[in-house]
């Protein structure tokens, strides 16, 4: 029996994860940094899909406030496979608010892993970071999203 398709099997977190740096080590090597941020976005997200994974670009965070949901205002740059979420930067330095930012972000989508992709760097290993949303992150924090309507 064969199958034209072949089911893809889910990939964990983890796998994900080592995957997307990979590439982007990579992109960073062959383009160097300085380029604008969408550059890198587009050719990162390409070269992710043609591997065989799923990549929504610019996928939208929403905030729920009083019961009301609100699209605006937040866009993660990459989210993959469902499960990862993807800041990517061209700066100098990755700053504390941009650690913020995607711990924002992933509080919000109710996801645990993000990693930020700096290509401004001069080097990949000082341009990339990884936030954990987990149970200590959350004590400091102001912003709640309240999920049973309690």
């Amino acid at each position: 029996m064969s199958s034209p398709e072949i089911a893809r099997l889910p990939r964990d977190r983890e796998e994900v994860s080592s995957i997307v740096v990979d590439y982007a080590f990579h992109l960073h090597k062959e383009l160097g940094p300085g380029l604008l941020e969408s550059v890198y976005e587009v050719v990162l997200a390409k070269r992710l899909e043609k591997a065989g994974l799923k990549v929504e670009r610019q996928k939208a965070v929403p905030i729920i406030i009083d019961g009301l949901k609100f699209n605006e205002g937040f866009r993660a740059d990459l989210l993959i496979e469902e499960s990862l979420l993807i800041e990517l930067k061209s700066v100098e330095n990755i700053l504390p608010v941009h650690s913020k930012q995607v711990l924002t972000y992933l509080r919000l989508l109710d996801l645990p892993l993000g990693l930020i992709i700096n290509f401004g760097a001069e080097t990949f290993k000082e341009g990339i970071k990884r936030v954990v949303n987990g149970p200590q992150s959350l004590e400091s924090s102001k912003l709640r999203v309240n999920k049973h309507g309690v």
